[in-house]
Parts: structure tokens; sequence; C-alpha cells
């Protein structure tokens, strides 16, 4: 059963989705929400605890807590999902449009970062991510073959982490990431709606198993004005 804070967490991140509480508006006060649902201060303050972490809200000393614009798809730094759970969660019309898939040999480039050997076999496969009808993202990924075989492009034009996790019944476990800001190559021109921009977020993806085992680097090319990338620190107490 769920905790009664999570459970107004759940519903006031449905009512700012439904637009209930629009963008660059404030919430109702911790006193009126704990009124309004029938508990503490403190239950409603770690309810909206966790809207901040996520990034629904900013809190402003003196002013409340203000609604933050939810347009831009919000990628957790320190999380690990997939695009599909993530679009899926913003309600986004996405369709994903394989460019490339084939099984092939490692460059020397990945074979130093993935640490694979020149006849390891691995997939490449070049996704274009397009939400509500522009062309955003551009993933390219490679993954080991001998961990994740049968891999086919219906399964990439799906979700790739489903079937690991729900086909090869595998578990993902943890990522390392790197972000760099890059001029667009040819190749993002051609492939994605760059609108006149003249820079790319790109967001480098080591996945491993819960073994330890690094089965797949993904380089993620993202428009700039599209989206904005999550996190949640807490500074240690002195």
């Amino acid at each position: 059963m769920l905790n009664k804070y999570y459970v107004i967490f759940e519903e006031l991140e449905a009512a700012i989705r439904n637009g209930k509480y629009p963008p660059d508006t404030i919430l109702p006060s911790e006193n009126e929400l704990a009124e309004q649902y029938n508990t503490s201060r403190e239950t409603i303050r770690k309810a909206l605890n966790i809207l901040s972490q996520k990034g629904y809200i900013q809190k402003l000393r003196g002013k409340g807590s203000l609604v933050l614009d939810l347009e831009k798809l919000q990628f957790p730094i320190s999380g690990l999902v997939s695009f599909k759970e993530l679009a899926d969660k913003m309600g986004h019309s996405s369709v994903t449009i394989i460019e490339r898939f084939m099984n092939t040999q490692p460059s020397s480039l990945l074979q130093k970062e993935m640490q694979l050997k020149k006849e390891d076999s691995i997939w490449e496969v070049f996704r274009v991510r397009e939400i509500n009808q522009e062309r955003i993202i551009l993933d390219k990924d490679y993954i080991v073959r001998k961990y994740v075989p049968g891999l086919t492009e219906e399964i990439c034009r799906n979700s790739i982490f489903d079937y690991i996790e729900k086909e090869l019944n595998l578990k993902i476990s943890f990522a390392k990431k790197e972000f760099t800001v890059e001029e667009p190559t040819e190749e993002d021109y051609n492939l994605l709606d760059l609108e006149g921009f003249h820079s790319i977020v790109v967001v480098k993806n080591y996945i491993y198993f819960e073994n330890a085992t690094l089965f797949q680097f993904t380089e993620s090319r993202h428009r700039p004005d599209k989206f904005r990338f999550v996190d949640f620190a807490r500074r240690n107490e002195a």
C-alpha cells in the first residue's frame, strides 16, 4: 500500500499534467493542501518534495510552489530510463524511425570504448525519435550481440530495454553518462529537424547489467530547445 504522501504526489502530478495547475502558477499553500487532503503539513511537504525532485515545481521562498513548464522532455541525469518509458509518461505523440540496423564488427574506437575485441559482433542501431511530428533525437546504439541475441528492427522500433528485461529476463542495472555540447554534424542536419540550431546536446551512455557487464554504448544527440536534463542533489551536512 502506498504512503499517503505518495498518493498525494501522484494526484498533484496528474493535476499539473492535465492543466489544472498550468505553468507559471502557484500551487495552493501547504495549509490549503493539508485541509484539502485532510492530512498534516508534513505529509504535504513530503509530496511537494517529490514534485520538486522530479522537476514539476520550484519552491520559492515566501511565495510557495511554482509550477514549471513541462513542454520539454525531462531526462533524469542520475536515472536510467528508456525513450519509450519517458515519452509514454509525458504523454507525447512519438514515432521511432529506424535509420540503420545491422550486425557488424566494432570499429577501433568502439573496441576501446566497450572493451571489445576486433572479432566481436555488435548490433549497430540508429534510431530517429520524432515527437509531435518533429525529428529531435538521434540515438546511435551499439549493443554486444552475444549478450543481446535475437534483436530485430521491430524490437528496436518498440523498446530494446523491454526486450532485454521481459524477453531475455536480464537485469539492466546502471549506466555511466557523459554530457557535451557540440556542433551538429552533416548527419545531424540530414536526420533531424534542427530549425537553424548550431549546437546539439550529446549524451553518451555506457549501460551495464547487474553483474557489471558493459553490454551497450549509446550516443544520444538532442536538439537543445526541446530537452532539459534534471537531477536532485543534496549537500551533505558539515
